[in-house]
């Protein structure tokens, strides 16, 4: 079975990186990117910076989770204080 990972290089800061992602988190981290209105060098480098360990795909798919999470949990909020949310509970 063929691999899903691409390996890529980028930019990240100064220096020249491979990073190896599959396809849907190269995907999401572009859009991400283009909602904070930078290209992605700039977003991996900010990833590169905060992250706490080494692996720098890790760091990436983790945030790219932690960003669509984060998303999820806004919708949620805006959904209870619209009294629009799906209730949870057995009819």
């Amino acid at each position: 079975m063929k691999s899903l990972v691409t390996k890529r290089s980028i930019i990240v800061g100064r220096h020249k990186t491979s990073v190896s992602l599959e396809a849907a988190f190269w995907q999401a981290l572009r859009e991400i990117a283009d909602e904070r209105g930078e290209s992605l060098s700039q977003l991996v480098a900010s990833i590169d910076k905060e992250r706490p360990f080494a692996n720098l795909s890790s760091a990436i798919r983790l945030f790219v989770l932690e960003h669509y999470r984060n998303r999820h949990q806004r919708k949620e909020a805006v959904s209870v204080a619209l009294g629009t949310a799906k209730s949870s509970s057995p009819s």
